[in-house]
């Protein structure tokens, strides 16, 4: 064997032996006491900032979860409920959740400008849930400061079915170790974490862990809707591209934006949808004044539409919709506008969304854990878990559901968990949450989804909407958090009737 072929056979081993020799680390945490305020209500709260262990089938701890917790003082655990709240991804920590969203702390931004470097500033967030729950923001296993111990490996967490079973192991620690199996219980996800909370409250479910309510925003439960050669895809654009060029004034309407976007909603389901059916028969007549209707409702140029061949990608959308101002759109929240190096690209070269407030979530976040909850650590916090998303599983297995639905998955469609989930616990409620201008996980196929969980009449009202003048984070509008808090207040509400 070639020396350099040694060395590399010496370094893999090590490698591997490393891997498989991760220290376990005790379960710790940071405790400190504060009060927070807001509608005549006074909350003195405990703030815990720490990680839980979860365990491998043979019982061997193989992650280490890290969670912020925010919990009342003095109250039981039978009339203090209990919100697991979580990002995306997949392979995202919950720093956006927790500092933007229902926290009682949330950082100030400029949206929809971008935000500048530091100094940053956070303030109390008078649109907490805090008033109505105890609040768990926890970190991804790999993201954040969740790391994989002992044994442990990327491939133990990297996946739709692994990560449902790492997050069920963790809920059913943390209820264990804080004695919160009596408390009403919520589960709150934000973007794939919709689609691990589908799967998540069925997991729990049929381990005997019943859940009150589930609380989805900006939604994507069924990846089996982008499949190449479908015209699903094009036709959940519709609502949200209408939304958008009415936001822009690229539209001649005398409706308010709801009014438009319903119209926009039945031209998407009705003509548009059965002139996309006809395919490359649609007739050249047919062809041309779908062409105009859908320029008239998107705001873009009747020949781009037709070069199109009337379906418009998100990207493209973001790119051509002001084109002529030399201006992009941000993909999770288009109120954000971007400056592109080629102003005649096809695409934007970056997502001023993303981009413009990154830098004040990350800063203010580190600042608030060391001051403020005197948490202190040497490891990097990981906002994207490395090697997750690139590594992620999408198989899934599904519970009993409609034909060609149940069992063996190459993609999720967790709307099938979810309906699973409701059935056996007819009091389970669900609250979508959904902004008008977010073209990662638009609103009109979250509704097709829900719309089409084979679900018994009278359940079919446990599923309720909501919409916000804001992108995919509702919350960096803080007119849209406010509206959005005051539907989860009756939400809740709702939910823990007997």
């Amino acid at each position: 064997m070639p020396v350099f072929s040694q060395a590399k056979a010496a370094g893999d081993a090590d490698a591997k032996k490393e891997e498989a020799s991760v220290p376990v680390p005790a379960e710790t945490s940071s405790v400190t006491k504060h009060e927070w305020a807001a509608g005549g209500r006074m909350v003195h709260y405990t703030a815990t900032a720490g990680n839980l262990l979860i365990r491998d089938d043979q019982d061997k701890a193989n992650g280490s979860i890290f969670y912020v917790a925010y919990t009342e003082d003095g109250v039981e655990a039978k009339s203090r409920p209990v919100t697991f709240f979580y990002n995306g991804g997949p392979g995202a920590a919950t720093i956006w959740l927790h500092m933007g969203s229902f926290g009682p702390v949330r950082v100030v931004t400029q949206s929809p400008e971008t935000t500048g470097p530091a100094p940053f500033e956070w303030v109390q967030n008078q649109y907490s849930l805090l008033d109505k729950s105890d609040l768990v923001f926890i970190d991804a296993p790999l993201t954040g400061y969740s790391r994989a111990v002992g044994k442990g490996t990327v491939k133990d967490f990297a996946g739709t079915d692994q990560d449902i079973l790492a997050f069920k192991k963790f809920i059913v620690r943390y209820i264990t170790a804080n004695q919160r199996w009596n408390s009403p219980k919520f589960l709150f996800g934000e973007s794939y974490g919709t689609t691990r909370s589908a799967g998540l409250v069925s997991a729990l479910q049929n381990d005997g862990i019943e859940f009150n309510g589930v609380t989805l925003l900006s939604s994507i439960l069924n990846y089996n809707r982008r499949s190449p050669g479908l015209d699903y895809e094009a036709i959940g654009y519709v609502p949200s591209f209408a939304a958008i060029a009415y936001h822009y004034h690229k539209v001649k309407t005398s409706l308010s934006m709801a009014e438009w976007v319903e119209q926009a909603r039945v031209f998407a389901r009705g003509p548009y949808a059965e002139a996309l059916q006809k395919g490359d028969k649609l007739p050249a007549a047919e062809f041309d004044a779908m062409a105009v209707k859908l320029a008239a409702i998107t705001g873009l140029s009747v020949e781009y539409v037709k070069e199109a061949k009337l379906r418009i990608s998100a990207s493209r959308f973001r790119k051509e919709l002001l084109r002529g101002e030399e201006r992009t759109l941000g993909r999770y929240d288009a109120r954000f506008m971007g400056w592109d190096v080629d102003s005649a690209g096809e695409n934007p070269g970056y997502d001023p969304s993303d981009t413009g407030i990154s830098g004040v979530y990350v800063g203010a976040f580190h600042e608030y854990l060391q001051k403020e909850l005197k948490y202190l650590s040497q490891e990097p916090y990981y906002t994207s878990g490395p090697g997750l998303n690139e590594n992620w599983d999408f198989k899934h297995k599904a519970p009993g559901g409609g034909p060609g639905r149940a069992g063996e998955q190459l993609a999720p469609d967790v709307a099938v968990d979810l309906a699973d989930a409701m059935r056996k616990n007819p009091r389970l409620r669900v609250f979508s949450a959904n902004g008008y201008f977010d073209l990662a996980t638009p609103f009109f196929s979250t509704e097709y989804d829900l719309s089409h969980m084979d679900l018994p009449e009278k359940l079919v009202n446990n599923v309720q909407f909501g919409y916000y003048p804001a992108g995919h984070m509702v919350y960096l509008n803080v007119d849209a958090l406010k509206e959005m808090k005051a539907d989860m207040a009756r939400f809740y509400a709702l939910a823990q009737q007997r």
